[in-house]
């Protein structure tokens, strides 16, 4: 009796766990999933204490499914560096925009079709595309939506730039100047 109740509880175990894998990992890989954020390269916004505390923020893969970011917006890309490397950082200026880069080797870029010019806010201790210029969407790889850890710290994550960037001109502007 005991031995037929161990195999259908094994059993019950054994189903449950071939539904619940498959389905975390679409739901991990298609919605969303949760990112520490390391580094200084988002302060003051993320990680506002430094390294002795690290934010962590949930990732809405579905979001960005279409491209369909905004200047603002904090994404994650793979690292055009290194592509076994995701970095978060924030979205300055999309397609079509003419951007004032701070250390890039131009120091006027209209980004190209297909492309974002991502950036950390702290200026200085960023890889971004100041370093490595503009990023292909295709790169995309989720959308900051909260931060959930440490509780103290739990907030959605509102699109904003920073007072002195983002674009000079971005392709919108343009096509109204060309229509007025």
């Amino acid at each position: 009796m005991a031995q037929q109740a161990g195999r259908r509880y094994l059993r019950a175990f054994v189903g449950g766990f071939c539904v619940a894998v498959p389905v975390t990992v679409t739901v991990l890989d298609r919605l969303a999933y949760v990112a520490r954020v390391e580094g200084t390269s988002m302060q003051p916004f993320l990680n506002p204490e430094g390294v002795s505390a690290c934010d962590v923020v949930l990732l809405n893969r579905w979001h960005v499914r279409n491209y369909e970011v905004d200047r603002g917006d904090i994404v994650s890309v793979v690292s055009p560096k290194n592509p076994q490397q995701k970095i978060i950082k924030r979205v300055i200026a999309l397609e079509g925009d003419f951007i004032r880069t701070l250390s890039y080797k131009n120091r006027y870029v209209r980004v190209p079709d297909g492309h974002l010019w991502i950036e950390g806010d702290h200026h200085g201790h960023s890889l971004d595309s100041n370093s490595f210029g503009p990023v292909s969407v295709g790169l995309l790889h989720g959308h900051a939506s909260h931060i959930i850890w440490p509780p103290n710290r739990w907030q959605r994550i509102r699109r904003s730039l920073p007072e002195d960037r983002g674009p000079l001109l971005s392709s919108h502007m343009a096509d109204e100047e060309e229509e007025g």
